[in-house]
């Protein structure tokens, strides 16, 4: 089963999945879970590959959907489910096979389409860094700058490296075989009538208008809310107003 971070303890509400994106962990989330744990216990999850969770092959979203249900299952068999990018593409997926675990579901600033733009150069740049040459997260840094990452995910991506034992806790490898799939999103038949927000970034070009047509065949009702001045990592440049968000919708 995936690797979990457990915040709260169980209530009368169900449980809170949150599934992050690629390059990310559990604990990328451990402020909002641990803030949104005050009325029901939140479970964020390494996702395979990812953090301290199993490497496995291969990584498509009908794999990963299924580990998210083995943890629903673990948890009683019924939770709300917060996924972002990758990890919404991973929600919507166990919502539209396995739609009996879910009550409600928010789906963060990623639509069920396939997209143009790869994350491989990202893989490329972190398999570039030398690992002996690394005592501190800063000195990885300054490596991946000097292959073209953007500071604001340098700190991201290391937040992955375990300095120690000087490895990846991303099985890089594997992501970059599987990158198609990561980037497309499954043909699947059927539909989930469950309440789905789709919560997106106001600078964010993930979720554009053209995709509704496709979200709404999916998940006929679709809510779609924006948080203005956020771009694709909503949660992390606007941490208050995203968790009011969320707290608001699942508590409704």
């Amino acid at each position: 089963m995936l690797n979990t971070i457990s915040h709260g303890t169980p209530g009368d509400l169900p449980p809170l999945l949150i599934a992050h994106g690629l390059y990310g962990s559990a604990r990328n989330w451990g402020v909002i879970a641990k803030r949104l744990s005050d009325s029901r216990q939140v479970v964020a999850v390494d996702m395979p590959n990812h953090g301290d969770s199993d490497w496995t092959a291969p990584h498509d979203y009908p794999h990963m959907a299924q580990a998210l249900a083995e943890v629903i299952e673990d948890l009683g068999g019924k939770a709300d489910v917060l996924g972002h990018s990758m990890g919404g593409k991973a929600a919507m997926m166990l919502a539209l096979t396995q739609g009996h675990l879910l009550r409600k579901l928010v789906v963060a600033d990623i639509a069920p389409v396939p997209y143009s733009h790869t994350q491989q150069q990202y893989i490329e740049a972190m398999k570039a860094v030398d690992l002996s040459k690394v005592t501190r997260r800063s000195e990885a840094e300054d490596q991946l700058a000097e292959h073209g990452v953007d500071r604001s995910l340098q700190s991201f991506f290391t937040q992955s490296l375990d300095v120690a034992n000087r490895r990846w806790r991303l099985n890089l490898d594997q992501l970059s075989a599987d990158m198609a799939g990561i980037i497309g999103f499954p043909q699947v038949d059927g539909s989930w009538d469950g309440p789905t927000l789709f919560l997106s970034g106001g600078e964010s070009d993930y979720v554009r208008p053209e995709h509704r047509q496709t979200i709404l065949a999916l998940f006929p009702k679709a809510r779609f809310m924006k948080i203005p001045g956020a771009g694709h990592w909503l949660h992390a440049e606007k941490p208050r107003e995203f968790e009011a968000t969320v707290r608001a919708w699942l508590d409704a």
